[in-house]
């Protein structure tokens, strides 16, 4: 079973969303399972202590070393842990994305540290070889949102969760390109601009290998309209493969 293991200051926040839909389904069958831990129980200090200021000055507080690593090394030394990547949620962090959210699919699972304050002192990072991810240009008030994002991401590629398994395979970021628009009935529609709109002529043609080829063209038009570094990394690949 793959395991999602999720170090917080605020446990409580989860399953949150995960609990619903798809995520929420496979989770009450038992297709993954989910471990918010609090990390304030790792405190030595009678106030449950987890933070301090930061050495050399600065505005805010970091998490401290000794009981974050505490956390952390609870939950390794857990049955069934060996070997699962841990990973820190941090703005910093290598932008996460499509292929490795498949990679920790086909793993055992996933231990994600929420940080909290201005950040995690560096040390715990280092000494427990954390992996830090981050999932936009933004900043959060925690990492607890941003591990839900992961953990999502995760779940519903893993077997049986999606209904249609070859669905996942025309997604957006799957081969480098975003996914075509989509169209259902009516097949006529007037929006409250008062403007009449068609779905386009190819789409109800029945004609599989043209409803196939202005797919992949739309793909391609959007992702270098909307994603212009997208598209040159995938021209840049296509050109290196044909070399």
């Amino acid at each position: 079973m793959w395991r999602a293991t999720a170090l917080s200051l605020f446990p409580e926040m989860f399953p949150g969303p995960l609990g619903e839909s798809l995520a929420g389904k496979a989770l009450r069958e038992g297709a993954w399972e989910l471990s918010a831990i609090d990390i304030r129980q790792f405190a030595m200090d009678r106030h449950r202590t987890v933070d301090d200021s930061p050495f050399g000055g600065g505005a805010g507080m970091v998490m401290k070393p000794d009981v974050l690593s505490a956390a952390i090394e609870a939950v390794a030394q857990a049955p069934g842990m060996a070997g699962v990547p841990r990973v820190l949620l941090s703005p910093r962090g290598v932008p996460f994305n499509q292929a490795r959210g498949r990679e920790l699919a086909a793993g055992p699972g996933v231990l994600l540290v929420c940080g909290r304050f201005e950040g995690v002192d560096e040390r715990v990072i280092e000494a427990h070889a954390l992996e830090e991810i981050s999932v936009g240009d933004f900043v959060l008030s925690g990492g607890e949102i941003a591990a839900m994002a992961v953990m999502d991401c995760c779940v519903r590629l893993l077997p049986g969760v999606m209904g249609e398994p070859e669905s996942a395979n025309e997604e957006s970021f799957e081969d480098g390109l975003l996914e075509y628009p989509h169209y259902t009935r009516p097949a006529t529609w007037t929006g409250p601009d008062g403007i009449e709109r068609h779905v386009p002529e190819v789409l109800v043609s029945g004609h599989h290998g043209r409803v196939a080829e202005w797919r992949m063209k739309a793909r391609q038009e959007i992702t270098r309209r909307r994603r212009p570094d997208l598209w040159a990394r995938r021209r840049t690949a296509t050109e290196t493969e044909e070399k």
